[in-house]
């Protein structure tokens, strides 16, 4: 089988995601994409008439986020029209899912340059109405709202559920805030030492002005003190009407944890940022890129997907570690560096705890609670930033996972070179 490796890996800066307050809220999806995928282009001197595919992930795919917005952000970039493009999404793992599928064209033998990657604008997806949702509720966040599905697994709202699970793990609030507080430490290391400045290309206007050049989001004023007089942000929203006939998020969960009183924990402290942001990598096999000068990075060792409890939603990302080292035949002892979403505090916790990771080997530069989650766009972020950290350090083995709505996660594991 052929082997795909990476050669580069990009992403913007993330800018707050509020419509009006975010430096790069007022920019179309397609300029952030198109950003990252010229600068592949130019730093890798590509002729893009030779890219085979885009594969792009965005997770809220409507108005300005729809209509195929990895083959538009390559028609902005004003790449060759022969460079095809197709958008996915896995919800918050599709950026993760979009370097895989990337990987596996190149494995088949059947394509041989590849760009991965994915965008999102929360900024502009948070500011859509019902109307524009076209079903009055985002999936991504809660849940399928279908009466024959929600019969077999009923769904909730994300937050709800990381506090559901924070209960029922046993997990404390102070427990959750030392974590967030330590994101945010690491998270202003790495940019002070300029650990993210090989990845992070500017986001410039149609006159070259820059737009963005660094990180929007961090706090790094951010103590545990501080995070502890901030109030549960899902206490309130667990008693929301999830459907039409008024059932509510909390009753959502107790369909089938009926004897859970859940402790909501979870807060905007020591959750996910709200951000926008785009990341783009590029994959070749060995033969395409020895024939054009192309440095291999790294070379993907495993990709693996598994589902897990819909009703919790957020706790695959142990399960598909275990799958991907099993199918990379390699132990937890083998991997480096573990990059895990920080969606919820919790679901980066759980993971430490149930793996029994070394803490100095997990997000070892900060997560998303600290520098936000631009959704369909974070997997892809996370393989750059594990690859950057592998070469800084000289370490061998990284792996990537992130959970998904509906009770998914994917993971890769990646070999630098």
């Amino acid at each position: 089988m052929t082997e795909a490796y990476i050669i580069d890996a990009v992403r913007t800066p993330r800018g707050i995601g509020k419509a009006g307050k975010g430096a790069l809220s007022h920019l179309h999806p397609q300029q952030l994409g198109a950003t990252v995928l010229k600068a592949l282009v130019e730093r890798n001197h590509l002729q893009t008439a030779d890219i085979d595919d885009i594969i792009w992930s965005t997770s809220t795919q409507r108005e300005k986020q729809g209509g195929d917005l990895g083959r538009m952000a390559a028609l902005d970039a004003g790449f060759d029209v022969r460079a095809s493009g197709v958008t996915l999404d896995r919800f918050c793992g599709g950026g993760i899912t979009s370097v895989s599928l990337a990987a596996a064209q190149i494995m088949s033998g059947m394509e041989d340059l590849v760009i991965a990657g994915g965008t999102e604008m929360m900024s502009y997806t948070g500011s859509l109405s019902a109307e524009d949702l076209a079903s009055g509720r985002p999936p991504a966040v809660l849940g399928s709202w279908n009466d024959r599905l929600d019969a077999r697994h009923p769904q909730s709202n994300q937050g709800v559920c990381g506090d559901a699970i924070a209960t029922l793990e046993g997990i404390s609030r102070a427990e959750l805030d030392a974590f967030a507080a330590e994101s945010q430490r690491r998270a202003q290391v790495a940019i002070a030492e300029g650990r993210f400045a090989r990845s992070t290309v500017p986001v410039v206007d149609d006159d070259d002005n820059v737009v963005l050049d660094h990180e929007e989001y961090p706090r790094p004023e951010t103590t545990i003190e501080t995070l502890a007089s901030l109030k549960p942000a899902f206490a309130g929203l667990a008693d929301w009407p999830y459907d039409d006939k008024g059932t509510t998020y909390r009753q959502q969960v107790s369909r089938r944890y009926p004897e859970l009183e859940i402790n909501h924990v979870h807060h905007a402290g020591n959750s996910s940022g709200v951000v926008d942001g785009a990341a783009a990598i590029l994959l070749a096999s060995r033969d395409y890129a020895e024939k054009h000068g192309l440095t291999l990075r790294a070379r993907i060792v495993a990709t693996a997907n598994i589902g897990d409890d819909p009703t919790l939603m957020l706790n695959a990302p142990v399960p598909a570690a275990r799958k991907v080292l099993a199918k990379a035949g390699l132990t937890k002892d083998d991997i480096d560096l573990w990059e895990i979403n920080e969606a919820f505090a919790v679901v980066a916790e759980k993971f430490i705890r149930d793996l029994d990771l070394d803490r100095a080997k997990v997000n070892v530069n900060g997560g998303s609670i600290a520098l936000g989650h631009p959704i369909g766009a974070t997997g892809a972020i996370l393989v750059g930033t594990v690859l950057d950290e592998l070469e800084r350090t000289n370490g061998r083995y990284g792996l990537v996972t992130m959970c998904a709505a509906g009770g998914m996660a994917p993971a890769i594991i990646i070999e630098r070179i």
